[in-house]
């Protein structure tokens, strides 16, 4: 299926990805806080319209079918 080439470049690209990821993640952790405070509350409300609209689509699906 894969070639043993092909593995080990998965398995090192795999594991600098996430080492890249976490290290960047580390550096923008403090401006994260200072900057998106409050963001919550998009991601809360985004949640709550999508389940409404959600709940109005069976809603309609139930009395119209």
């Amino acid at each position: 299926m894969f070639s043993r080439g092909q593995l080990i470049f998965a398995l090192v690209f795999a594991i600098t990805f996430i080492i890249a990821i976490i290290w960047a993640y580390s550096k923008d952790k403090v401006d994260n806080k200072k900057f998106f405070k409050g963001s919550y509350k998009i991601l809360l409300f985004s949640l709550f319209v999508f389940f409404a609209l959600f709940g109005i689509v069976k809603l309609k699906h139930l009395f119209f079918p």
